[in-house]
């Protein structure tokens, strides 16, 4: 056989050596990590509750909107020119407003607090107190009606913004004392009690939400 024969038999030889070799190496890590499985009881390491990882959870969402309050109301705005406490004559003006808003409430989860009791095996998650996040009335929910003014005594677009802020403030209040905020916490719970629950690890916790 001469040297140029020789030489396709010693490639083939070297590319199975290299094969086998490859194939011993990729054997030799799935046994190691076999082993090693077997090592932790052969199953994954459970996930660690942390406190910090809960709150940092719950915190990623900023703020968690759990009740929005629909309505729609009327209101009657009137002013009249006042010197001195008399009310100058002709000087009245007025108009009235209809439209729509919507409040939403809900909680700051920036200042949640979580705690984890490792002998216990319990979590305890404090939840600031609900409040109002945002107000907002549609333009074009906005119809005025019966407006009257004077020369004396003029319709401008600050009686228009200022009677809005008004409004907006009664309305507010008026949600609050009809429950909105009480709606708000319990909600609030009940959705971060969800959340939480469907953390890998926590089935092995009693979960408190206050």
């Amino acid at each position: 056989m001469n040297e140029l024969e020789r030489k396709p038999r010693l490639r083939l030889r070297t590319k199975l050596l290299l094969t086998v070799l490859a194939l011993l190496l990729v054997g030799g890590l799935v046994m190691a990590a076999f082993l090693c499985g077997l090592s932790r009881g052969g199953r994954e390491a459970e996930p660690v509750i942390t406190g910090d990882l809960l709150g940092e959870h719950l915190r990623s969402a900023q703020e968690l909107v759990t009740v929005a309050y629909y309505y729609t109301s009327m209101g009657r705005f009137e002013n009249q020119v006042d010197f001195y406490g008399w009310k100058v004559p002709f000087t009245a003006k007025s108009f009235i407003v209809s439209y729509d808003g919507v409040i939403k409430a809900g909680v700051d989860l920036s200042q949640v607090q979580v705690e984890v009791d490792e002998i216990r095996q319990a979590v305890t998650v404090r939840l600031p107190a609900s409040r109002i996040l945002s107000h907002e009335i549609p333009e074009d929910s906005i119809e005025v009606f019966d407006e009257s003014d004077n020369l004396f005594n003029r319709i401008t677009i600050e009686d228009y913004t200022g009677f809005t802020l008004d409004q907006k403030k009664a309305m507010e209040q008026r949600a609050e004392d009809n429950g909105l905020l009480t709606s708000a916490d319990e909600k609030a719970r009940a959705a971060v009690e969800s959340l939480l629950t469907l953390m890998p690890g926590m089935e092995s916790y009693t979960l408190t939400v206050e």
